[in-house]
């Protein structure tokens, strides 16, 4: 039972987070929603909790169950950034920064560097890009990764093995 239970663990730590970056980036490149800061901020956990995942795959079963909570942590994390993140585009507290922007490219002179400044878009932290029934992707980041983290934390047998 217990094994079988570890099993689902390291799967929901593996699939949870990968399907969240695949959708990160799904709106990214098809949608043409471009992350702010923070939505980084909850990508950079996402993709730790993969490696981790992905580490208990391959490593003895003591090992294993370590990976699968430090990957549980890293989800929980990454929602935690979520729901603050939505605190921020729903105005109940200020945030770190109040936009960002991405600049394709690099190098070229003054001039080139400038055009792209310009011509890259301005992504608002405090504003968001998508809802759905009045939730941001941070709202969802956290109603996905908070849950889910708790639901692995759970599989785990309890105690040293």
């Amino acid at each position: 039972m217990g094994t079988d239970r570890i099993a689902r663990a390291r799967w929901i730590a593996l699939i949870v987070p990968a399907a969240l970056i695949a959708g990160a980036y799904g709106f990214q490149y098809i949608g043409h929603l471009y992350p702010c800061e923070m939505c980084w901020w909850q990508r950079y956990p996402q993709f730790a909790a993969i490696v981790f995942a992905l580490a208990a795959f391959v490593v003895p079963a003591r090992a294993s169950r370590l990976l699968i909570v430090c990957a549980a942590l890293a989800i929980f994390l990454s929602g935690a950034i979520g729901v603050f993140h939505a605190g921020v585009e729903y105005h109940w507290w200020q945030g770190f920064t109040e936009c960002t922007s991405t600049m394709a490219g690099h190098g070229g002179s003054v001039d080139d560097m400038l055009a792209r400044i310009m011509k890259a878009p301005v992504v608002r932290c405090d504003v968001p890009q998508w809802t759905l029934f009045g939730i941001s992707l941070a709202g969802f980041n956290a109603l996905v990764s908070i849950p889910a983290a708790l639901v692995i934390l759970a599989l785990l047998p309890k105690g040293k093995r």
